[in-house]
């Protein structure tokens, strides 16, 4: 025993090291491994003797019932369980409980297995401090204690771990100082300790003693400089440091590591210059340095770094222009330079990056005209010029943006009228902001084709004339603003506009009508109704003869359709009667599954041939539909096709292909993962297990039952079906992965009511980073959109817990997340909203479910809590998943 160790922890570790002992001596393994089965219950542990055979133990070969590894993640295990036991296998060198919310201290005595390679007990909600006594584990290789509650310091007796390659303490309540001897392990790759109250310097020298790949310590308390140390062997393939109080400059020699990918220094006080060894980075993919206080210019070196998705330099003081070069960047997807003081013209040379989707501009002194090819055919889908000094008109180029969900134009020198093309952005959904500019004119009529819009800003310009009553063709519009303007007329009859606050339509001294409290006859006089009547009726009768012999010559039209396509039917009908092949299969370029026992029960072009069928299709998602296919062997599977644009697939092809193989791998019972792929043209086929029981959203809303009163489910059902849900969300939470459309319509149910999430693959296929922070991506589903995506743009965790929120208000009350509350009124809104009717709890819950027993509505009630927290407006006040699925599990069990 170390004399330098204090007496109280001496006996402390004396303890700990007796305690297996005692455990271990008269019934061997087989006793311990009893009574790991009373205290933990896993699944598929019999009361059997041969313990080898129970479900995920190993036990060393040539008999004798020696158990060398424990797994199981993910089971289930009693809540209150006691592990200890597990100290008493003196052959243990691998134990994975991760994953099973177990309670209680991590137990000291596994300080005392000597050939323990392997602990994994993330996760869970265990407590109290890391225990100083598993330095005893001299053999530990992998440590990961990631995601309980655990708190107190990092103990320094760990530093004798001196085999340790990867230590993973993140997500916990550890306070104290990064201990200075991590610097001197001589096997570190991986350090991960992110999410947790630690502060003092970054210890000097990491990264020296050994060959450390990834350091993630974001969201902390961390202060001084980030050493150079870190890049000096050139090993580093992941930094990540955002949310600390680091300071001092960007090292130079960060241009050492040719192999660093991920770069991510956001949200801290560093100054000076980006230096320009960055471009000798040369895999770099993501580079965030965002709200620090760097200065400059933008080096571009970055040009060198031809495999950069990402670049965010916005909120630093930087100047200048954006360097023509970085326009070679073909792989960019996100340009993010906003609050600088970065001027010059619009840099046209950036729309040479034919996958740029978020062009972020806002917030500097850049000038002059927009391009025509503002788009330029491309994927953009965010597009931020607001405050800035562009001038002159809007180019009619907008309305070849086929993409684009938000236009922020804002607090600009923009003139002239606001164009009609603009109403040809039918994808326009999250935002339309033109204010604070000097417009003129009237309101073009098609801005009513804009039915997804959300949020609409007009304010604080020259508009005149009077609102068209085409913009009630706006069915999603929830916040507008026409202030300040020289608008006319009665505003038309439109429930967002009615709903809407007085101030967003003040400032038309001529305007008149609900919400403001102007009558129109005293603005008009008191004819005004009674010409307007006049008029009416006669554009009326104009009106009713146009629509009838409009519809006469549709009918005829349409009749004439109707009758050509029985007629094609018929003949392929003939055709497929004869043998014949109807549509030729397309050529199959790359195609694979990954489950060596399908492998013959699945055949490729019947895959492809299932989604030639309307009949076939069983879902229409953001991102994919999904096809069901019969195999030539009988086998059902899944049919996901991706869609793409711009040739994606085939440009992309390699990397999906490496993506997709490694999710094949990916272990949890909660999410859906791909048994294999099949790529033709420029598609995607992505195949999985046949979901039976259809998805959630079909379950709540009888979609797909004739029978809804049989098929209505239970309580205890839907109970079971979210925790499932929060489980595999907080899963990927875990693993760094923000899934981009979480909705009903992407909840699975198997067999047995299971409830596994998919499109998992989509958010791993645009986030090739797989890192911690938030990046934009398109909206998702509409109706689960968490309010903060009209400003910030950014895809990120707190958004995953209220688009989860909205799937829980959803079982509670079984109403669709929009279209029931009238127009400007979502579920959420709905609900939050309740007692300001006057409503109670159990009239916004679903009575068929919350009067069957007392039982059901207490719990009920307690997953309502749940579901408000999830669904609050501030993002910071939203809890993480981990903390959703232990909320959800003590509603279960109340």
């Amino acid at each position: 025993m170390p004399p330098s160790l204090p007496r109280s922890r001496r006996g402390f570790l004396f303890l700990a090291l007796l305690l297996p002992a005692c455990l271990a001596a008269p019934g061997g393994d087989a006793a311990a491994m009893q009574a790991l089965r009373r205290e933990l219950a896993p699944p598929g542990w019999g009361p059997g003797a041969d313990h080898c055979a129970w479900r995920g133990v190993t036990c060393a070969a040539g008999g004798g019932g020696a158990v060398t590894a424990i797994d199981l993640p993910r089971r289930g295990l009693r809540v209150q369980g006691d592990f200890a036991a597990a100290a008493a296998l003196p052959a243990l060198a691998r134990l994975d409980l991760s994953a099973n919310s177990l309670r209680g201290a991590v137990p000291a005595a596994l300080g005392a297995l000597p050939r323990l390679e392997f602990l994994d007990l993330s996760m869970n909600a265990l407590a109290g401090p890391v225990p100083a006594a598993l330095a005893g584990a001299s053999a530990l290789r992998f440590l990961n204690l990631s995601d309980n509650a655990l708190s107190g310091t990092i103990p320094d007796e760990l530093r004798g771990l001196r085999g340790l390659q990867e230590l993973q303490l993140s997500g916990n309540n550890l306070t104290g100082a990064l201990p200075g001897w991590l610097a001197g392990l001589p096997a570190l790759r991986v350090l991960s300790a992110y999410e947790n109250s630690l502060s003092g310097p970054i210890p000097p020298g990491l990264g020296l003693s050994s060959e450390l790949q990834v350091l993630n310590l974001h969201s902390n308390s961390l202060e001084g400089a980030i050493p150079g140390s870190l890049f000096q062997l050139g090993t580093l393939q992941v930094l990540v440091l955002t949310l600390n109080r680091l300071n001092g400059t960007i090292p130079d020699a960060i241009g050492r590591c040719r192999g660093l990918s991920n770069v991510r220094i956001g949200d801290n006080r560093l100054s000076g210059a980006i230096p320009a060894s960055i471009g000798d980075a040369a895999s770099l993919t993501y580079f965030e340095a965002n709200t620090n206080d760097l200065s400059g210019g933008i080096p571009a070196q970055l040009a060198r770094c031809a495999n950069l998705t990402l670049l965010n330099l916005a909120y630093n003081r930087l100047a200048g222009e954006v360097p023509d070069v970085l326009g070679e960047l073909r792989n960019l997807q996100e340009l993010i330079v906003s609050g600088n003081g970065l001027g010059g013209e619009f840099p046209r040379s950036i729309l040479r990056c034919r996958n740029l989707s978020k062009l972020d501009l806002s917030y500097n002194s850049f000038r002059g005209d927009l391009p025509e090819n503002i788009c330029n055919g491309s994927r953009m889908q965010f597009l931020f010029l607001d405050h800035n000094e562009f001038s002159g008109a809007i180019p009619r180029g907008i309305g070849g943006c086929p993409r684009l969900l938000a236009l922020q134009l804002g607090s600009n020198n923009l003139r002239g009228q606001i164009p009609a093309e603009i109403g040809k952005v039918k994808s326009l959904q999250i935002a339309l902001n033109l204010s604070f500019n000097h417009f003129v004119g009237t309101l073009p009529r098609e801005l009513g084709r804009l039915d997804k819009l959300v949020t609409l800003d007009l304010s604080s310009n020259e508009i005149s004339g009077q609102i068209p009553g085409d913009m009630r063709g706006m069915l999603s519009l929830i916040e507008v603003n026409l202030s300040k303007n020289r608008l006319s007329g009665p505003i038309p009859a439109f429930g967002p506009f009615q709903k809407s606050a007085a101030s967003s339509f003040s400032g038309n001294a001529k305007l008149c009508g609900d919400p403001l409290d102007v009558d129109c006859g005293s603005i008009y006089g008191s004819n005004y109704g009674m010409d307007h009547r006049k008029i009416s009726y006669r554009v009326a009768l104009a009106v009713v003869g146009s629509c009838v012999l409009i519809f006469s010559l549709v009918s005829l039209v349409v009749a004439l359709f109707l009758w050509r396509e029985r007629q094609e039917k018929e003949v392929e009908a003939k055709k497929a009667e004869a043998g014949e092949v109807v549509v030729a299969a397309p050529q199959v370029v790359a195609s694979t599954v990954f489950i060596e026992s399908l492998q013959q029960a699945i055949d490729f072009q019947s895959c492809v041939k299932a989604t030639y069928k309307d009949a076939n299709e069983l879902s229409n998602g953001t991102f994919s539909t999904t096809y069901k296919a019969v195999m030539p062997s009988g086998m059902v599977v899944c049919v996901k096709k991706l869609k793409s644009v711009d040739r994606a697939v085939i440009h992309h092809q390699t990397k999906m292909i490496r993506e997709l193989e490694r999710l094949a791998h990916i272990n949890h019972k909660n999410l859906v993962r791909p048994i294999g792929y099949v790529i033709y043209d420029d598609c995607a086929l992505l195949l999985h297990h046949h979901m039976p029981n259809g998805t959630l959203l079909q379950l709540l809303h009888n979609d797909c039952n004739t029978d809804s009163e049989k098929q209505k489910p239970d309580w205890p059902r839907l109970l079971s079906i979210a925790i499932d849900v929060a489980e595999g969300l907080a899963f990927l939470h875990q693993v760094a992965t923000i899934h981009l459309d979480i909705s009903s319509g992407n909840v699975h149910l198997d067999s047995h009511y299971n409830a596994l999430l998919g499109e998992v693959e989509i958010s791993k296929l645009l986030d090739p980073s797989k890192g911690t922070a938030s990046i934009s991506a398109v909206a998702g589903s509409f109706g689960y959109i968490p309010p903060e995506y009209a400003y910030t743009m950014q895809v990120t965790v707190p958004g995953n817990v209220y688009s989860y929120g909205v799937v829980l208000l959803e079982i509670l009350t079984s109403k669709l997340p929009v279209e029931e509350f009238g127009e400007g009124v979502d579920l959420v809104k709905w609900v939050h909203t309740a007692p300001a009717r006057g409503e109670t709890p159990e009239q916004i819950m679903d009575p068929r479910l919350s009067i069957v027993s007392f039982a059901w509505r207490r719990q009920m009630l307690a997953v309502l809590k749940v579901a408000m927290l999830c669904t609050e407006r501030a993002p910071a006040k939203r809890p993480r998943m981990k903390k959703v699925v232990e909320m959800l599990q003590e509603a279960k069990n109340s």
